[in-house]
């Protein structure tokens, strides 16, 4: 696959059934698979791989980690880092899925980090992502995407159906505490917790309660994600210390009550904007 081919799979468009986005709409998640191809995922797991090495070379040994430092590797805004995989970032394809199953006219980048779950790795507690957003609405979604077949015992991730309606738990960054707490307040949900094939992505909705088991194999659980918003999503006061730092980190420049458009957070999909992103390095 050349380089031509590689950026016509990023950017072509994916069919998504009523019953697909009513599935997503009713659960808070859903796994789409035949996404990308494996030959897609492959070129762009080494280009991903070889930043991640680079910028976690000095991460601590894990026996000296705490259990979110354990769960995985994590690197943030790598497409700032590479132009290969700014490439893949952003790519129209997972873009125009996470605004379909929205329903929002366009999505933004919040920010994409690289979750490499290492041999050994432990547990990813449960925990609800928007926790650490700071914006005016719920019309945010992950995409993780698994660059290889991921196994049970490779620490897949798993949703609580419907829990995106759930209140409790709301207010817990992802611990030990949110572990406990929620993994009883979560016991009647249903589970989703099964294997990833390669190509195979999945999308949730920022208040979809997640986790991830350890990774007891002999090699890494290799993931991107990229975490998308409506196009028109405003900025709000922080309600707690990380939504501080995220204000910081991931939107610079913009104040409470503006749309979140700094240039970290470019519009890549819209179907009422010219200023969606050719899909290519700038």
């Amino acid at each position: 696959m050349n380089r031509e081919e590689q950026r016509r799979e990023l950017n072509a468009p994916f069919s998504l059934t009523k019953e697909q986005i009513d599935f997503y709409n009713e659960n808070g998640y859903i796994k789409l698979k035949h996404v990308f191809s494996p030959e897609l995922l492959e070129n762009y797991r080494r280009i991903i791989t070889d930043r991640v090495a680079e910028l976690s070379a000095d991460a601590a040994p894990l026996e000296k980690r705490t259990t979110y430092g354990k769960a995985f590797l994590q690197i943030m805004n790598l497409w700032t880092q590479s132009e290969g995989v700014k490439e893949f970032v952003f790519g129209k394809r997972l873009a125009s899925i996470a605004a379909v199953l929205m329903g929002v006219t366009g999505v933004r980048i919040y920010h994409d980090q690289a979750l490499y779950k290492e041999a050994g790795g432990g547990i990813t507690p449960w925990h609800a992502d928007q926790y650490y957003w700071p914006v005016s609405s719920d019309k945010m979604v992950t995409a993780w995407i698994p660059l290889q077949e991921t196994s049970r015992e490779m620490g897949p991730l798993a949703f609580c159906e419907k829990s995106h309606r759930f209140q409790i738990g709301r207010d817990l960054e992802i611990s030990d505490e949110s572990e406990m707490t929620l993994k009883q307040a979560l016991s009647t949900f249903n589970l989703e917790e099964g294997v990833f094939d390669l190509g195979e992505v999945s999308f949730h909705s920022g208040w979809t309660f997640h986790r991830a088991g350890a990774n007891t194999t002999d090699r890494p659980r290799e993931v991107m994600t990229i975490i998308y918003m409506d196009e028109d999503m405003r900025l709000v006061a922080p309600k707690n210390k990380n939504q501080i730092a995220d204000i910081e980190r991931w939107c610079p420049g913009v104040a409470v009550g503006e749309v979140v458009a700094s240039p970290l957070n470019p519009i890549i999909y819209s179907t009422k904007s010219a200023l969606a992103t050719t899909g290519k390095p700038a």
